[in-house]
């Protein structure tokens, strides 16, 4: 399984995914599922993914291809992140059907992948896309400034109740990381390293992944600090009332 999470916010962009992947308890291993693209003082784009990995795989090596060999379109020459959107989602739809029809299987959704694309084009505003197996896409809003794939369910209340557009950009980078040590603490399916990437708005520079591990040792004081921090609260809590209990 996976977990991947992405924020526009007022002052920039943060991507995190986690990397394991496993098919079953014998079998976990570790796989990147986000990669940069662009060019320097022109465009940043971001892709994250979670699904079948081998459709993700296809999907990365025909964008990457589409660059090296100059084919058109390709992400460094789109126009609009939009039209990136809509060629991940058409490679997607392709990439899938193929596979569903060697397998004789057209409906199986085991072949089917999800991605997340983000970045910024020069004079364009930062943008993010959540685009669906069916190759279809949502972009994010000051309203709902953040999109989740894969195991989202442990990490989702940190971000709904921390994270708004204008929010501080390194604190909601706290909250994120906050979100994964959650998320891995309940669900064997999430694991480390974590892949992180912190983009401040209009600077046009592809930032480099921070992979934070297990020996992190500023992730291990942040999740110590929570926990501790968690269990203070709850011992701050009032008192109920006398009768609260009774019927």
């Amino acid at each position: 399984m996976t977990y991947c999470a992405a924020l526009r916010l007022k002052e920039g962009m943060i991507f995190a995914s986690d990397t394991r992947t496993n098919a079953g308890v014998d079998h976990i291993s570790t796989f990147r599922k986000i990669y940069t693209y662009g060019v320097e003082g022109e465009r940043f784009i971001v892709l994250q993914t979670a699904g079948n990995l081998a459709t993700s795989q296809a999907v990365f090596t025909q964008l990457q291809n589409d660059i090296n060999q100059n084919q058109e379109p390709n992400l460094h020459t789109v126009t609009t992140l939009f039209d990136a959107a809509q060629l991940v989602g058409r490679y997607m739809r392709e990439i899938t059907s193929n596979a569903q029809a060697v397998a004789n299987e057209p409906n199986n959704a085991n072949f089917t992948s999800s991605f997340m694309l983000g970045g910024q084009i020069k004079n364009q505003p930062t943008e993010l896309y959540m685009i669906y197996p069916e190759g279809n896409c949502i972009r994010a809003t000051t309203d709902t400034p953040f999109f989740q794939l894969g195991e989202s369910k442990y990490g989702k209340p940190i971000l709904d109740r921390s994270v708004i557009y204008d929010a501080d950009l390194y604190h909601s980078a706290q909250a994120l990381m906050l979100s994964f040590d959650s998320t891995i603490r309940s669900n064997l399916s999430v694991g480390m390293p974590i892949d992180m990437i912190i983009y401040e708005n209009d600077s046009l520079k592809i930032p480099e992944i921070r992979r934070i591990d297990e020996h992190d040792t500023y992730f291990s004081d942040l999740s110590a600090q929570w926990s501790n921090a968690l269990r203070q609260a709850l011992l701050d809590l009032p008192n109920y009332p006398e009768d609260y209990w009774q019927r």
